[in-house]
């Protein structure tokens, strides 16, 4: 297969494709999209293989070891960008493991699933952190919610996930079952276990919790709100004395009750924004309806200083992450990531793209028309 551009109509699959088809086109569409958690985006050699495996032309296990030789071949002939690696990678473990229905519903079983997901892309992939973390997050403004001391991590799974097993279900009310789970997911995520993945690990293991409870969950919602799922989970665990902030479980309980209720609450990261700008203190409205939900986020660009300026700065073009630190000052590629340019490509302003030349060492990256229609709108402001 080359390097071409592919793209893969999900919706086409799902709206008319045969049963087999359509669960195959499920389940890759929210591998790719998980990616979007952490910034990344997957190759069109990851999308055409994916479509094969759609298609029926190869089995999950093809398209997984296809996916495995494709990255050996390249880190012995080029340079290989990683972020994509990882997307790829990734996309397809993810793949393979929504595939099966089995899943162990312990420590155990957490953990290796996320040697399962990660294989061959971390080099700690099932294995539990031995130190203690902090992250800055966009929508604490910088701060991070404090995650569990390494100690204590896998008593701590042990511990939700056998009090999760004997919970009772069957004489809640739906609004009782959804903050029931919202909680449950909330203090599984903040445990933080690994290094890294968390969040794709977690999406993962609910997806599969929720099909042994017995429900129909067609993992589109991850897909499309991945970057809000992951933010949600942040402020259910966040609190804050000095700056009077709670806990607040209401935004991870409205993601919940259009997955399974199939409401149409509005999915907005601004509405999750400590101290947000009084222009954007407008509540998040629900409608009880069966109707797709927005796949808007409301991030407002303007107010990302740094990315703004970077719009500014390198004006229209294709750029690498190195030359977009560059051009503002930054050297910290992580931060840069996970705090500026992961909410600005989540909400649609710059977008990854594929390598303008076939052997182009590092991935690029374009405004889009959303992007450019802000950079004509700055580009005459003064600072």
């Amino acid at each position: 297969m080359t390097d071409k551009k592919v793209n893969i109509d999900f919706e086409e699959y799902i709206r008319q494709g045969e049963p087999d088809k359509r669960e195959r086109a499920y389940i890759w569409r929210t591998a790719i999209g998980l990616q979007a958690v952490d910034g990344l985006e997957t190759s069109d050699y990851l999308k055409g293989t994916a479509r094969r495996n759609i298609e029926g032309e190869i089995t999950i296990d093809e398209a997984q070891q296809i996916v495995k030789t494709y990255y050996e071949k390249k880190h012995v002939s080029l340079a290989v960008d990683d972020d994509m690696e990882e997307a790829d990678r990734v996309s397809a473990n993810i793949a393979k493991v929504l595939s099966q229905s089995t899943m162990a519903f312990n420590s155990h079983g957490f953990v290796s699933l996320h040697r399962r997901i990660f294989e061959g892309v971390f080099k700690h992939a099932g294995q539990l952190r031995t130190y203690d973390i902090t992250k800055k997050e966009w929508v604490l403004r910088g701060d991070t919610v404090n995650y569990l001391n390494w100690e204590d991590l896998r008593r701590a799974i042990d511990y939700d996930l056998s009090q999760e097993k004997e919970f009772d279900y069957t004489q809640l009310s739906k609004d009782d079952f959804i903050r029931h789970i919202s909680h449950f997911v909330a203090g599984l995520w903040q445990i933080h276990p690994f290094g890294e993945g968390n969040t794709r690990t977690t999406a993962v293991f609910i997806i599969k919790y929720l099909r042994t409870l017995g429900f129909d969950v067609d993992n589109d919602l991850f897909a499309r709100h991945s970057w809000y799922f992951r933010n949600a989970l942040v402020r259910a665990n966040y609190s804050n004395y000095k700056l009077k902030i709670s806990r607040n479980p209401s935004f991870l309980e409205m993601f919940f009750r259009n997955l399974l209720l199939g409401e149409n609450n509005e999915l907005k990261n601004r509405f999750m924004l400590i101290n947000p700008p009084e222009e954007w203190n407008v509540p998040p409205t629900s409608t009880p309806t069966s109707t797709p939900t927005s796949m808007e986020s409301g991030f407002s660009l303007p107010n990302n200083p740094l990315i703004l300026n970077l719009i500014r700065v390198i004006g229209v073009g294709y750029y690498s992450i190195k030359e977009m630190m560059a051009a503002i000052g930054l050297k910290d590629r992580k931060n840069f990531m996970e705090y500026h340019l992961s909410p600005a490509m989540a909400e649609g302003y710059v977008k990854m793209m594929y390598p303008d030349k076939p052997r182009h060492p590092r991935q690029k990256y374009l405004l889009t028309p959303k992007g450019l229609l802000l950079y004509h709108q700055t580009i005459g402001q003064k600072d």
